[in-house]
């Protein structure tokens, strides 16, 4: 027979999903976060979500059709790194800032190790993380009041909270995104949609995004207030800043996040912790970027250590331990 059965190693995952399907739902649930974007932020970001886009998309391509690996741009998963990356952007930063940033994300981040399913980080977030060490002025100098789309120098609410402990934004203005941020971060009920249709559709695990934020709410009660422990504005230390975008967009990602229900969990306490870290004694305002980078290398470390016990896992501990003690009590 010509046909053959080719046997992967375990574990062997039988599933109706398809590579493209749940990327075509992962577009589906960013749309409402880019779309407040734009309409918050002005038409310059929709500039910046079709250059990150069309850039991941030809970087793909470019590299296979050189290195004579079949093309895979259909699967669009390019599509969901360059419009994540975007996400993460100033609104105001320049064109080529997405288009380096999605070229690297691609090549460096996920085709040099394989490609999908074999990359060990986020590319969207490796990406980000390369340009905010190459052109930081670029990515963290000036910024775009929402709604007016003037220009402003200066910190970030992010930053002004971790330095005061305060933020002068209602809930109402966090919710809705009135406020100066990166394009996709700052809407919470679009990306919080977002989330909800993820999870309808089986696509996340809700104890990821649930652990990080859970953790970073509780960290920033007892340690994100400077008049002392346990008087910290927790509400806002989640609404401010990437942690809804990256933990329930980019922490879950199925390759860089642990297999099993528990591990997710952990990956997502781990990743709040070390935002938290950064946040609070860092130097850098916001954390979430090296925070899910950091809990990506760990994956497989929790992989390994986290497994699921096995029926009559109970008993065999009885049995060991009688017959350590001598098969009496």
């Amino acid at each position: 027979m010509d046909d053959k059965l080719l046997i992967t190693p375990a574990p062997h995952i039988s599933s109706v999903k398809t590579v493209r399907g749940i990327m075509l739902d992962v577009v589906i649930s960013l749309l409402p976060a880019t779309l407040a974007g734009i309409i918050i932020f002005g038409i310059r970001s929709l500039q910046l979500v079709l250059a990150s886009v069309i850039a991941a998309v030809a970087a793909e391509a470019i590299y296979q059709k050189v290195a004579k690996k079949p093309v895979t741009v259909n699967d669009m998963s390019a599509v969901v790194t360059g419009l994540l990356l975007a996400l993460t952007l100033p609104p105001d930063a320049p064109i080529w800032i997405p288009i380096i940033g999605s070229a690297f994300a691609i090549i460096v981040a996920k085709q040099i190790f394989g490609g999908l399913g074999t990359n060990f980080v986020n590319p969207a977030l490796a990406g980000r993380a390369f340009i905010v060490a190459a052109w930081p002025l670029h990515m963290t100098q000036d910024w775009l009041n929402p709604m007016t789309h003037d220009a402003i120098t200066g910190a970030t609410p992010l930053a002004v909270f971790n330095n005061t402990g305060t933020t002068s934004l209602g809930v109402k203005d966090l919710l809705l995104g009135l406020r100066a941020g990166s394009l996709g971060e700052t809407c919470i009920i679009a990306l919080l949609a977002g989330g909800i249709y993820l999870i309808a559709r089986d696509v996340i695990d809700w104890r990821i995004p649930v652990g990080y934020l859970g953790t970073l709410a509780l960290g920033t009660w007892i340690f994100g207030s400077p008049n002392g422990f346990f008087q910290g504005d927790w509400l806002s230390g989640i609404l401010l800043g990437g942690a809804v975008l990256g933990s329930i967009f980019m922490a879950t990602d199925y390759v860089t996040s642990p297999v099993t229900p528990t591990g997710r969990f952990y990956m997502g306490v781990g990743a709040g912790i070390i935002t938290l870290l950064i946040r609070v004694w860092g130097g850098y305002p916001e954390g979430v970027t090296y925070a899910i980078l950091f809990m990506n290398l760990v994956t497989p470390l929790i992989d390994k250590y986290v497994v699921p016990k096995y029926y009559g896992y109970m008993h065999d501990i009885q049995a060991r331990k009688a017959a350590a003690g001598g098969g009496t009590k």
